[in-house]
């Protein structure tokens, strides 16, 4: 077997890895179910390359803010989070004062699988009526009672997985920037710990793969994963990286800050994208500035400041171009019936980032649903149903070498029925042959299991959303949007692509850096002192910056020869 170990850092990281794992436990669930849909029985996925079910015991793993109660367990999964301690004012003189906050209790939904777990049998218990009324009281208390990634989340984490980071912080907010992480990444037990707890999984492993990082980088977490993945690299040098870069849509909008606080962020961004970039083998950059207004608005209705509605839909985007590294492997004369190209994260990063530009940083774009792929004059083309999920990307890509690799699974046609697998890909193949400007390369991966909806999945379908996601045509207008009740499963569609399109991601932060931090009196240079970079530092990230310009711009080698 070759499996892929999943490392979560930082909260809206959390946020979409619950999510993606709850996505995991539905799909073991639904294959053992009697009376699910047999597409989920006969979905030639391996499931044990990223998780693996285990004992029916459970954990529960209590701290000053969270509650962690789930119900199966995820076996190569290393979970980073902080721990806000709240520590007593020391002083020559006066009163000592001792401040403990509350442990968060369990919601609803959490009570309901302690529940669940204790009296299995009444699960299967009570009319239908009842569990819908049961139902409507668990989701409503998911829509406006989530505060915490644990607190939807239905798997049970093994007790190596999950490590918190101690510190005496005491004001979570100010924990927003590359610097704020000095103190853990400079006390070397928390490493070393952290190193540990990887160790254990990847021992585990009959052959991994490779390494999926799911890192929140937008704060203080991007330098605690920047030094992890840095000892990955020393540690297991010949196993490839998958970085997942995340962010929340609120982190990312519009917002009022004074200049000293935009050069911060902007250095923030770059020296990030430098120190993270320098040691995966391919990224992926996730978190546009608003889902709520963006093209997939029609189908779908999710409130940006809810990052319960955010990172659903982060989660489905990874979750699907990760099914074909569970693609059963077969033969040229094996059945295609079920699923076709399976590729590992090897073969996927040769395709990203070895051929064409050599680019690592590569767009992820989602349709979310997949629209039907037999109907070409309604919504036939595929292409224009793919929105992208990452921040800053030219709108315009014609660029003729461009690599891309797209997946598709549980697509239906027109009529709402399941699009066998030749069907699929003589639809997509279509789509490319009209193309005026054609990729350079371009793999296809489809399988017919759609993405299952959980029932703790928000409630982020709009009225013309049917049962199975199929796009209706004839729908009457609903006041409240739909979520696990209303539909069972969802056609997806999801791509990543190594293009010039990524080209001003990476030229904002070169140049913020260039800027503020390597310039001539630039007056972000304190900071960068303050947090803890030289000078000769700097000047290396501002290099790799420029590295990562260059397959876009070959002229800049022969300046740099010159030079």
């Amino acid at each position: 077997m070759r499996e892929a170990v999943t490392v979560q850092v930082g909260g809206f990281a959390n946020y979409v890895g619950s999510h993606f794992w709850n996505f995991q436990d539905e799909l073991l669930g639904l294959a053992d179910d009697p009376d699910a849909d047999p597409v989920f029985k006969n979905a030639a996925l391996d499931m044990d390359v990223l998780y693996r079910s285990g004992e029916t015991h459970q954990y529960t793993l209590l701290d000053f803010t969270r509650v962690l109660l789930p119900t199966a367990l995820v076996w190569c999964l290393l979970v980073l989070e902080v721990t806000m301690m709240n520590f007593p004012c020391l002083c020559r003189s006066g009163n000592v004062t001792r401040s403990v906050s509350k442990p968060h209790g369990r919601n609803l939904f959490l009570q309901s699988l302690v529940e669940e777990g204790q009296n299995p049998s009444t699960s299967n218990g009570g009319s239908n009526s009842q569990k819908s009324v049961e139902y409507k009281d668990l989701i409503e208390c998911l829509e406006n009672g989530i505060n915490f990634w644990t607190d939807y989340s239905k798997v049970h984490y093994h007790p190596q997985s999950l490590y918190e980071l101690y510190g005496s912080w005491t004001d979570f907010d100010k924990f927003d920037n590359y610097g704020s992480a000095q103190e853990v990444v400079s006390d070397w037990s928390q490493i070393e710990e952290m190193n540990e707890r990887l160790r254990f999984f990847v021992e585990e492993c009959d052959h991994i793969q490779g390494i999926q990082f799911i890192v929140d980088d937008s704060g203080g977490f991007s330098s605690v994963a920047a030094q992890f993945l840095e000892n990955i690299a020393d540690d297991y040098t010949n196993t490839l990286v998958l970085l997942y870069c995340v962010r929340d849509p609120m982190t990312l909008g519009p917002s009022r800050r004074n200049q000293r606080e935009s050069i911060m962020r902007a250095l923030h961004d770059a020296v990030s994208f430098s120190k993270l970039s320098s040691f995966c083998n391919l990224m992926v950059p996730i978190g546009p500035p608003s889902l709520s207004r963006s093209c997939m608005s029609p189908y779908l209705y999710i409130q940006d400041e809810k990052p319960f509605h955010a990172s659903a839909v982060c989660a489905a985007a990874i979750h699907s171009i990760t099914v074909p590294f569970r693609l059963q492997r077969t033969g040229p004369s094996s059945d295609l019936a079920h699923s076709s190209g399976n590729l590992d994260i090897g073969e996927l990063v040769h395709i990203l980032s070895d051929q064409g530009r050599q680019n690592m940083v590569t767009a992820l774009d989602v349709a979310m649903p997949a629209p039907s792929l037999t109907d070409r004059d309604a919504m036939g083309n595929i292409e224009m149903k793919l929105h992208s999920l990452t921040p800053e990307i030219s709108d315009e890509d014609e660029d003729p070498y461009s690599v891309e690799s797209l997946v598709v699974h549980g697509a239906l046609d027109r009529g709402g029925q399941r699009t066998s697998i030749s069907q699929v890909k003589d639809s997509v193949c279509s789509v490319y042959e009209a193309r005026e400007t054609k990729p350079k390369f371009s793999h296809l991966s489809a399988s017919l299991c759609p993405l299952p909806v959980p029932l703790p999945f928000p409630s982020i379908f709009r009225g013309n959303i049917g049962r199975h996601g199929e796009i209706l045509s004839d729908h009457t207008e609903e006041s409240q949007p739909k979520g696990s009740l209303d539909i069972e499963s969802i056609p997806m569609a999801a791509r990543l692509r190594s293009s010039s399109a990524v080209l001003p991601f990476i030229e904002r932060r070169s140049g913020s850096l260039q800027k503020h931090g390597v310039a001539r009196g630039a007056i972000g240079s304190l900071v960068l002192h303050d947090w803890g970079f030289g000078r000769e530092e700097v000047e290396d990230m501002g290099e790799h910056l420029a590295k990562l310009l260059r397959p876009f711009h070959p002229e800049m080698d022969l300046t740099s020869d010159s030079d």
